[in-house]
């Protein structure tokens, strides 16, 4: 069915829109169209549509979803904001057959999260020890690798293979009361610069009132950029560094000043402990004894030198020392990891990334992070941007019941 997008229903631009944020792919798009409506729908249709639409989304949300989203956002007990970096294959848009990489066939994504959430204060620690997961060596290494691996992914490696799953259940352990629950979440995505996406975040913040919460939290990984943001954006939010990356990197040293040892483990589990408490200045001490029983490095700076990854990691933690006070931030009733925005990144590259999914560059690639952004939001904009947009008629009349804003 090769609708032109101007016969194209209001009715059937939303199924198609819909089903193609939820589906790996336009061509199973297509499949779940003609399995679930009876209604057979070209790939290349519903490609057409919702670069449309993705656009749209995009144009929506530079005027702040005026006229979409409407009623009053609720003030956060807690707001939380999350940025994180992507990847996204893409391909030179000439109108010819097959695929030309544009570049390397790479380019790097930006994505954030805006979480109001609620959570209970103490005075003291309410959570003095570091959890288990941190202290099984298998987990810690894990973590570790994949943390390296985030940072140095080769531009053909495929997406790893999705855990198996398993014939038990995880008890569901009760959630600590210092611990943020979610109430509210919405996420972005984009190709656009870091300024650019900075602008994108501070809107959306202010749109959901953020700046006006008793508590606020900006936590990332230690990239730059993303600190950039914080400063020029959130610097009145409590920054936080996610203290899975400070573990991958005290793992790191130890390693480095003992080799995978019996003693590097412990030295490991010390550090770590410290870190968690809140004492990270006395780490940093201690690592710079032990850069100096190792030496300091040479000039050329070899990357497989043990001084010069130690230096490395030694700069990392004295950058983001200030970032790293967690007995403070669980007092205060703050997350101390991004595992939620790693959860949103998952979601996004569900729908984006994959060994075989090449997007036209830049129209193509950009009108899919909007749509799978708006489609993973709690406020259902995309639903209501369909409702809500131009040129249909028929579904504004419809009667649609959003889920709170908050």
């Amino acid at each position: 069915m090769g609708l032109d997008r101007r016969q194209s229903t209001p009715g059937f631009k939303r199924q198609v829109v819909v089903t193609c944020a939820e589906a790996r792919s336009f061509k199973r798009a297509s499949l779940w169209m003609e399995r679930a409506i009876g209604m057979k729908v070209s790939p290349n249709t519903i490609e057409r549509i919702s670069e449309e639409v993705g656009e749209g989304l995009r144009e929506a949300a530079e005027q702040d979803w005026n006229g979409v989203l409407d009623g009053e956002p609720i003030v956060p007990r807690v707001a939380i904001v999350s940025v994180d970096g992507g990847r996204i294959r893409t391909r030179v848009e000439d109108g010819r057959p097959g695929v030309r990489k544009a570049g390397t066939g790479w380019n790097e994504t930006k994505n954030a999260i805006f979480v109001s959430a609620e959570s209970q204060t103490s005075t003291d620690d309410p959570q003095p020890d570091p959890p288990k997961c941190f202290l099984d060596r298998n987990h810690v290494a894990k973590l570790t690798e994949t943390a390296k691996s985030k940072e140095n992914t080769p531009c053909d490696a495929p997406l790893p293979a999705a855990p198996r799953p398993t014939g038990s259940r995880k008890k569901k352990r009760r959630r600590a009361p210092h611990k943020p629950r979610r109430i509210h979440r919405t996420v972005i995505a984009s190709m656009s610069s870091a300024a650019d996406f900075g602008r994108q975040m501070k809107r959306e913040a202010t749109r959901r009132k953020f700046d006006q919460a008793p508590r606020r939290a900006f936590i990332a990984d230690g990239l730059a950029c993303n600190w950039k943001i914080h400063e020029e954006h959130f610097r009145d939010y409590v920054a936080i560094l996610d203290f899975v990356h400070a573990v991958s990197y005290l793992f790191a040293a130890s390693v480095v000043c003992f080799g995978r040892s019996d003693e590097a483990w412990e030295h490991y589990r010390r550090w770590m402990t410290l870190t968690w408490r809140g004492q990270v200045d006395q780490v940093i001490e201690e690592l710079a004894e032990q850069q100096k029983r190792l030496g300091e490095p040479t000039g050329d700076g070899e990357e497989e030198d043990p001084r010069e990854q130690l230096r490395k990691i030694v700069n990392y933690l004295r950058n983001n020392r200030e970032r790293m006070r967690y007995d403070e931030y669980r007092r205060a009733g703050l997350p101390v990891t991004s595992a939620w925005m790693e959860s949103a990144v998952k979601e996004i590259n569900y729908r984006t990334k994959g060994s075989d999914m090449f997007w036209n560059n830049p129209r193509g690639a950009e009108a899919i992070l909007h749509l799978r952004a708006a489609s993973l939001c709690d406020d259902d904009r995309l639903i209501r941007f369909l409702l809500r947009r131009p040129g249909s008629p028929t579904l504004r009349r419809e009667k649609f019941q959003p889920a709170t804003a908050a």
